[in-house]
Formats: C-alpha cells, structure tokens, sequence
C-alpha cells in the first residue's frame, strides 16, 4: 500500500532477521477483507508504505539470532497478531485482547505476506507439516476467527441446538465446517449468492436460506417463533440488512456472534412496554481474531482432514485484481495470492 487505497507492485530489498526472527519465504497468503479496511482506512491509522499480507503460510529460509526450534525448510503458519506482550490480556495469551496495541500484527501494523519474503518473529510460527500451503495461509484467519467465535458461543452449542451462520463467505464456509467437526447443531447458512449456499451445502449445512425479503420468515420456519429461534447467530458480514436479520432470528437467552466489519449497527434498546430490539437475556459480542493456542486447534483440524479451504489462487503481480474482485463480492470462499 503505496498510500491509502492504493495497492501496486514494487521492487523492495529482501529483509533480514534479526534476534528472535525468521525470514519466510511465502508459500501462500490469503486475501481478506480487513485488508480492504486497511486500504480503506484514513491516512495515518496505518504505517505508509507497508506490505499488506496477514494470513501467512510459507517456508523457513534463515533464521536470526537467539532463535530455537526452527531450521531453513521448516514449513509453517503464522500467527499474525503481535500484542505488546506485558498486559494482562497477552500474559494470559489473549494477544487478540491487547490492551496496549489492539492492531498490532503482520501485514497490518509491519510488512506483511504480499511479498516473496517476509519477516516474522520465530514466536508467531506454528508447524504444518507437508500440508499444501495455499491451505494452511486461510487457517490464520479464516479459520482461526470463526473458531474462536465458536469456542465463545461453545457453553450455548450443545447437541440439539441450532446455530445460524450468515455470510458464506472466506469465514463462513470455514465457519460451517468447524460446527460440523465440533458440535452436534444444526446449521443454517444464510447468504444472497446461489453458489455460496450450495457451497455451504457441501460443507455440512443442514438447511440454506436465501437473503432477502423472506429470509427471516424462512429461518423462522426452521428454529421456531419467539421466544424460540437461533440458540447462536454468527454473522460474518456484518452490513446492516445482515445484523437486522440475526436479531430476529435469534433466541432468547440466544446469542450473537458479530464477526463481520461491514459497518452495519446493532440497535440495543430494552424498553418496557415495547418489543425489544433484541430478544430478552441475549449476549452480544465481537469476537476479534483468536489465539495461538486455537489456531493450534485449527491446524490439528485440517491436518485431521475436517477443515478445508475453498481457494481461489492467484499470481502475486494479480493481487490487485484478486481485492478488487473480492470488493464486487465475486470470490466465494476464499482468495490467495501465490508469490
């Protein structure tokens, strides 16, 4: 990123490891949403020029100084948040809770994967194995935010229940088949594109709805009229006609799940006398991210054959190409840039 919102390719030196650091050689990285944020975002919220790139998969090439554990040929993922590592959040190892850099990370706050090299500290790698690269780069992400959105909602998941996920997109359809592996819910994807339902019908989804009109008298006829409904809503878009849906849909006592940063708003407004804007004894919240340990958990599902990313590849000098197409909506599951 060049200035804001503006991607182009450029010749940079390779960078060096210092103490504590690798230099990985990219195998693969995802392309997300929040990387549009970024490049949407006001000038001086993010560092300018900066390497975009956080969802990470690659090769070790050197190792720095002061580095155990990993040797040039070691295959990785990489763990992308960087907190400040004193708080309370990351000595509890909740970096994704920083108190004191709550966007820090690879590609977000430090060059990032969008290149053919980058640097990492050794501290934020987690072992693939032989597993396909352009796999392991959307688990940092797309797999560790709706896994860690899951492991909140976990208490409310139990067998029997129902779980609405809205948006199958790069999380969505990782979403549904982490809820596959991990939980006996039923699952309802909800999404405006034909192809992405049907997506989500091969991943594991018991029932799809269309969005629109219709759509909330649709899930409706699946979890029931109220008081009843949704046990867990996760939204994984996060525009408003998608968090108006997930609040009359869910259950009371239910919960939502708001994962997505399309810049919808959540009205909260008990007020007697009058139907609430959310049903009664729901919990709201705003997961961001996940931690190491659970994307550990994540690895282990896909190295376990449970979890499988839908990827569209594409040649780095084309990365500009693939945001624009994942900004018009016309990548379904998830996009990644092959340096």
């Amino acid at each position: 990123m060049t200035s804001p919102g503006v991607l182009e390719q450029v010749d940079v030196p390779t960078p060096e490891a210092g103490p504590g650091e690798v230099l990985l050689r990219v195998g693969a990285v995802g392309a997300c949403h929040s990387d549009l944020h970024v490049l949407d975002a006001p000038e001086g919220m993010f560092p300018i020029p900066i390497t975009l790139g956080h969802e990470i998969a690659g090769t070790v090439d050197t190792v720095g100084p002061a580095v155990d554990g990993w040797s040039p040929g070691n295959r990785a993922a990489v763990y992308g948040i960087i907190g400040c590592g004193h708080c309370r959040a990351c000595l509890r190892g909740h970096e994704n809770q920083c108190k004191l850099v709550p966007l820090g990370g690879i590609g977000i706050s430090r060059d990032g994967g969008l290149a053919e090299y980058v640097v990492v500290p050794a501290s934020r790698l987690l072992n693939v194995g032989d597993m396909d690269l352009t796999q392991a780069a959307p688990l940092t992400d797309a797999g560790l935010t709706p896994y860690h959105a899951i492991e909140l909602a976990r208490e409310k998941l139990r067998p029997g229940t129902t779980c609405v996920v809205i948006g199958i997109g790069g999380l969505g359809h990782m979403a549904v088949q982490i809820l596959v592996a991990t939980t006996a819910v039923r699952i309802v994807a909800v999404d405006t594109s034909v192809a992405a339902l049907d997506l989500a019908s091969r991943m594991g989804a018991h029932d799809v709805v269309q969005a629109g009109p219709e759509a909330v008298d649709k899930i409706r006829a699946i979890v029931g009229p109220p008081p009843d409904g949704a046990d867990v809503v996760l939204d994984v878009v996060g525009a408003q006609p998608t968090l108006d849906t997930a609040r009359q849909v869910v259950a009371t006592g239910g919960q939502l799940l708001l994962i997505g940063l399309a810049g919808g708003t959540l009205p909260v407004r008990p007020v007697a006398g009058e139907p609430p804007t959310i049903p009664l004894e729901t919990s709201v919240q705003v997961p961001f991210w996940g931690t190491q340990a659970e994307l550990q958990e994540v690895i282990a599902l896909a190295k376990g054959g449970q979890l499988h990313a839908d990827v569209q590849t594409f040649p780095l000098e084309q990365a500009p190409e693939a945001y624009e197409a994942l900004r018009r909506g016309e990548i379904h599951g998830r996009a990644v840039i092959v340096p």
